[in-house]
């Protein structure tokens, strides 16, 4: 029997990955370690999108749920998470049900019977061999290549100035949340009428400081602060009415007007060193103006972006850019310390192949570090590599997305720094965020 192509994670990007396989005649075998598909976008099922259904759907998933007699949502309407489960996600996963595992946490990958060390013409044509845990226990799986779709969800950023946790912020994650916590329902008790920190700059914390002000005006007490890591100058706010996703935009826009308003207490720059118990609440310590400075707050909200966990690939062979943890050929494209602008130029596999011959990262893992991904990016990505793996060179390299841009085409580096430019017809721009 041919074996199949393993997909890790039953994410919006997992399960349009699986509905290109099969729409190429190959057997895809889908491994969720949750127990039921798209975990992570469950965790943010609250928060509306910025991007319209038309962005959000992708071409192999929708062929496939027309056949069961699918109505798609109307497409410049704008999903919450928990509505892109319901009317999209759930129904494609039904569709491809056989091909689905749930409660299955792959632990391991590596190719039969070699480690990373071991070099040879045989390596290549060796399958893949993945270790999982699930319901049953310990158990191994053989496939002829593996996309691994798991996100960055779980992974996010500490808080801390350096890259690492700040010392004591482990030690108080009870009063720690990541991302972007439903402060207006599930979570409500712990934010209203509280002092809450909200640290990043990113779209997360812009939705995370919206909420909060909206339960501020519901709880009087409720007290935002927000805290940058840059000057309040030099945080991109977003393109505004320029943005090719409305949404997008608007939201940026809200969330510059709170801090012009004073609607939030902005904290800028502010370098988060120590974080301890203090009074049932936090002391967050840290630099400000080459000061020390320690803030008290009863909540903190970390939004300072995510970074991929590669502890399961540690036997397969990648190839990694040391600042992104991107591919090399994709790393430039998406790097913030080359520039904050537009849409990322869709790109597929000759971008995200790795020495490991047939493996691949895709979804928002394959940006590594880079905040800067949409779901429509990686629906190209799977588009591409299963149709190289079909042996459609052709159809691999040919670019079959357009793109929004988000109106900011801006840099605060170095003049010789590469700079977005206009697009030409056959590319879009150069960069995007999500």
């Amino acid at each position: 029997m041919t074996l199949p192509i393993a997909v890790i994670g039953a994410g919006p990007i997992g399960l349009a990955a699986a509905a290109h396989l099969r729409a190429r005649g190959l057997r895809p075998l889908v491994l969720e370690a949750g127990p039921r598909i798209a975990e992570a976008v469950r965790q943010w099922g609250h928060v509306r999108m910025f991007s319209p259904w038309r962005f959000n759907v992708d071409s192999a998933a929708r062929a496939l749920l027309e056949t069961r007699g699918w109505t798609p949502p109307a497409p410049e309407v704008f999903p919450t998470g928990a509505e892109l489960i319901a009317h999209y996600l759930d129904p494609l996963a039904e569709a491809m049900a056989a091909d689905i595992r749930t409660s299955t946490r792959v632990t391991g990958l590596a190719r039969r019977d070699m480690g990373r060390l071991r070099d040879g013409a045989e390596r290549d044509a060796a399958p893949f061999i993945l270790q999982v845990e699930g319901p049953a226990g310990e158990d191994s799986i053989e496939a002829a290549a593996v996309l691994d779709c798991t996100g960055t969800w779980s992974s996010p950023n500490p808080a801390g100035a350096h890259g690492l946790p700040a010392l004591g912020e482990t030690a108080q994650a009870t009063l720690i949340a990541y991302g972007i916590p439903d402060v207006l329902g599930a979570a409500r008790a712990a934010y209203a009428g509280r002092t809450t920190l909200v640290v990043g700059a990113g779209h997360s914390a812009m939705n995370a400081v919206l909420d909060l002000v909206e339960l501020a005006r519901q709880v009087p007490g409720t007290r935002i602060l927000w805290a940058f890591r840059r000057p309040l100058g030099a945080v991109n706010f977003g393109g505004g009415a320029k943005d090719g996703l409305a949404a997008r935009g608007d939201l940026g826009a809200r969330a510059q007007g709170l801090v012009e308003s004073g609607a939030v207490t902005a904290l800028a720059p502010f370098l988060i060193d120590r974080v301890a118990a203090q009074d049932g609440g936090l002391a967050i310590t840290g630099r400000q103006a080459e000061q020390t400075v320690t803030i008290q707050a009863d909540r903190m909200i970390v939004a300072t972006g995510f970074r991929p966990d590669l502890g399961l690939l540690r036997e397969v062979r990648l190839a990694l850019d040391p600042a992104v943890e991107a591919t090399p050929a994709l790393a430039p494209l998406i790097d913030p310390n080359l520039h904050s602008c537009g849409t990322v130029r869709p790109h597929g596999e000759a971008e995200l192949h790795h020495p490991e011959t047939g493996f691949y990262i895709a979804g928002m893992k394959s940006y590594g570090r880079a905040p800067t991904f949409l779901l429509a990016t990686g629906h190209e990505q799977v588009r591409s590599i299963a149709a190289h793996l079909a042996g459609d060179t052709v159809a691999a390299r040919r670019v079959e997305l357009e793109l929004p841009e988000t109106g900011v085409c801006s840099t605060d580096r170095a003049p010789a720094a590469p700079s977005c430019r206009a697009p030409s017809p056959a590319t879009t721009a150069c960069c995007s965020v999500a």
